[in-house]
């Protein structure tokens, strides 16, 4: 056959031959030789136009002369201002070899580039577009157009990129390198407060810039590159960060000027010493444990330290001036005379928003940095039962229930649990399981709801979730007495659902931030989360009431005398920790103690500190000066929620005792407020010392049956109602470990620094 036969090549296009298979769906080259200019040209026109469209800012070198922020008080007065003051220099008063040590650190081909480095942008944009950081690649011109000119965020988008690039490259074409190189170093920032390079060589070497170093300008240098976290490491006493930055910038300079710094690696390979840190005078006494919660929760929003120190901030705090006053001399007036091993902490949140007004946690953040309200994670012992209570409630049970007043009870992986005191017959009304801190009945309601409930609702009341889980893990049922660790802070939070109708506010200490322009940058979070019912909060309050209102009731040192007060106590097993948390309708507070030896930093015993005492005489004290002045509101009424759900046999009344009867009253000798029939007295009347029903009797719960509050020796009667023993040794309503109950939580010392003393 001939050459277009099937056996010879098919010609096309002048005899070329026809491409087969896959081959004949690809485009010719000169497509895609076309295609790619035609690309590249839009992608170039619209890069230009953008270039083109791009200003330059006009922010002048005086408007970033001092950009610190101020945090102020809930009255607006100054609580601190955070920041140092630049001191603008020029480029002629820098030495040469503090220049050569920045360009070593941070841009090496500084003197040659058009203000981008391709290779650092390649890796930065393709870090971008992978989804994570953006790298640190940028140029000192780029640096510079970021810190010193308004109108270029610091998001992490190519977005920003690109348009810092472009700004760049222009500025590097209006400006000489020296003038790049000076506004760069009088605005970036380098630890300690300090922005722009004056106020570094002070801050770090007390020097003026002329007088530093070719180590020094190496030294801060090397700082550039993260200054919040070398400062957080060398406060740690960890020097290897900033001595491998260090050691990272002098061979640079070697290497770059060989002739001027070849020596250095050899001659200096440690940074030179510093001058000590010391905390501005603003961060002495209580209010360094204000500014460093303010910048923590800063952070946790987006705004960093660094950003408030350079930011120029209006930074509005929740903190009420008079009432921290009030804090730290409730706390150090009741405890003077007490172990200084022994750690308190004091926390007030207003219910109705969240806001944490008032603290104590510690004396002096200048010397111990660990703050107590908001850092120390400790056994709520029976101040958790409150939860357990509303999780009761919550099922649709009632008040008026009946559970068991006798120990031991056994729980599904739990040892066997007592109480401080057994109920006289054995059953025992909610309302009086509240009052006198009852461990049988509050396991019986955990496991009647479930612990999920339980959880749930204090976990929506601002308990950590993940430290309730675990403790439910580690403890089982024990959880419902208080075998999961909480702090200060959380519990007054926490207590803000019955004092605010079952609604909780996120704990926080910022109100709002305003920029320089006034323009608010950060709001407050004011939408509540409805935790539990308004009636299941008004049936938990007339219950709490009764821990302060009962002649029984383990927290009666905490009435106020012109308002009602709710509350419960909680002391732990060996009388680890102690706490009280109560509220008015307008203020919850927690108070907690707990002893860190200081050898060991080991956890001890408090001794015969319970929750009912020095806890509740440091609540009583604070919350008079609080509530002092203050409007006198009710809780509501009573909403008698839920239906009964008897979990042990209701008391059958019997005879009203004569005159020949015990004299103390009946069988437990104070009366029977509850109907557990121990005077024969029907439930509905209201019986002689019954604060429930007679409104006569006066709030500090004065009045016959007063106990003794149980000592080491086992004759109390345990009324302190702590995990204790349950045998009545004075520390109450725990988890036994001497009688085989279950153990208490493992909850790690607080990892301090030194600072517990």
């Amino acid at each position: 056959t001939g050459p277009g036969g099937p056996d010879g090549p098919d010609d096309e296009d002048g005899g070329k031959p026809r491409r087969r298979g896959w081959k004949r769906f690809l485009p010719s080259w000169k497509i895609v030789v076309a295609g790619f200019t035609i690309l590249a040209a839009g992608v170039f026109g619209m890069i230009a136009v953008a270039y083109a469209n791009t200003p330059v800012p006009t922010t002048t070198q005086a408007d970033v002369d001092d950009e610190g922020s101020v945090i102020y008080y809930s009255d607006k007065t100054v609580l601190a201002r955070l920041g140092v003051k630049r001191t603008i220099v020029s480029i002629d008063k820098v030495p040469l070899h503090v220049r050569d040590a920045v360009i070593a650190a941070e841009n090496r081909s500084f003197r040659e580039d058009n203000g981008i480095d391709f290779k650092g942008m390649a890796r930065s944009l393709w870090s971008t577009v992978s989804g994570t950081q953006v790298q640190g690649a940028s140029t000192i011109t780029q640096q510079m157009a970021r810190s010193y000119y308004d109108g270029l965020s610091k998001e992490v988008s190519i977005q920003r990129k690109v348009k810092e690039i472009f700004v760049a490259i222009k500025l590097d074409k209006e400006l000489t390198k020296d003038k790049i190189l000076e506004q760069y170093l009088n605005t970036i920032y380098f630890g300690r407060g300090a922005n722009g390079i004056q106020a570094a060589a002070k801050a770090f070497f007390n020097r003026n810039v002329d007088q530093l170093t070719p180590e020094m300008g190496a030294y801060l240098a090397g700082r550039i590159q993260n200054p919040d976290a070398f400062d957080r490491a060398e406060i740690a006493k960890n020097l290897a960060p900033t001595e491998e930055r260090y050691d990272y910038v002098i061979k640079g300079m070697a290497e770059m000027f060989p002739d001027k710094y070849g020596s250095l690696p050899t001659k200096t390979p440690t940074a030179p010493k510093r001058a000590a840190y010391t905390q501005k005078n603003y961060y002495k006494g209580i209010n360094g444990y204000m500014i460093t919660e303010v910048l923590k929760e800063l952070k946790r929003r987006g705004i960093s330290q660094e950003d408030v120190e350079r930011g120029g901030y209006k930074i509005y705090s929740t903190f009420d001036k008079k009432l921290m006053a009030a804090a730290k001399k409730a706390v150090q007036e009741n405890t003077s005379g007490l172990s200084p091993e022994i750690h308190t902490g004091l926390a007030a949140v207003d219910p109705r928003n969240g806001r944490v007004v008032a603290f104590y946690g510690g004396p002096n953040f200048a010397k111990t940095e660990w703050n107590d309200a908001f850092m120390s994670e400790k056994q709520a012992a029976s101040a958790f039962k409150p939860y357990v209570l509303a999780a009761w409630l919550e099922a649709g049970n009632s008040l008026n229930s009946y559970l068991s007043g006798k120990g031991p009870i056994k729980a599904p992986g739990t040892n066997p649990i007592k109480n401080s005191h057994d109920i006289p017959g054995g059953s025992v009304n909610v309302v009086r399981a509240t009052a006198e801190s009852v461990n049988t009945a509050f396991v019986q309601m955990g496991q009647e709801v479930g612990l999920d409930k339980v959880i749930a609702i204090a976990s929506g009341a601002g308990i950590n979730e993940n430290r309730l889980k675990e403790a439910q893990q580690s403890h089982a049922f024990a959880i419902t007495i208080g075998s999961g660790p909480v702090t200060p802070v959380e519990q007054a939070g926490g207590y803000s659902i019955f004092a605010n109708a079952g609604k909780h506010y996120e704990n926080h200490v910022v109100i709002k931030v305003l920029d320089r322009d006034k323009t608010t940058v950060l709001k407050e979070n004011d939408q509540p989360t409805q935790v539990i019912s308004p009636d299941s909060a008004a049936d938990a309050t007339v219950a709490l009431q009764q821990v302060v209102k009962d002649p029984r009731g383990t927290g009666r040192a905490a009435a106020l005398s012109d308002r009602p007060v709710a509350g419960k106590t909680g002391t732990n097993d060996e009388n680890k920790e102690a706490w009280f948390v109560g509220f008015t309708p307008q203020l919850s507070t927690a108070v907690g103690m707990y002893r860190q030896q200081k050898k060991t930093n080991a956890e001890i015993s408090l001794g015969d500190i319970q929750g009912a005492t020095y806890p509740t005489r440091v609540w009583h004290a604070f919350m008079q000066e609080a509530m002092r002045g203050k409007e006198v509101m009710e809780f509501p009424p009573r909403a008698n929620v839920g239906t009964d759900k008897n979990l042990a046999p209701k008391p059958e009344p019997s005879p009203t005792p004569t005159a020949t009867d015990n004299p103390d009253g009946g069988d437990d000798g104070y009366g029977d407020y509850d109907g557990d029939g121990s005077t024969g007295q029907p439930d509905d009347q209201c019986l002689p010392g019954d604060i429930s029903c007679d409104p006569t009797l006066n709030d500090n719960g004065t009045g016959t049956g007063e106990r003794d509050l149980g000592t080491d020796d086992g004759t109390g009667d345990g009324s302190g109602d702590g995990i204790g023993d349950g045998t009545g040794e004075g520390t109450g309503d725990g988890i036994g470990l001497d009688s085989g109950a279950a153990p208490g939580a493992a909850v790690p010392a607080p990892k301090p620094t030194g600072q517990h003393h």
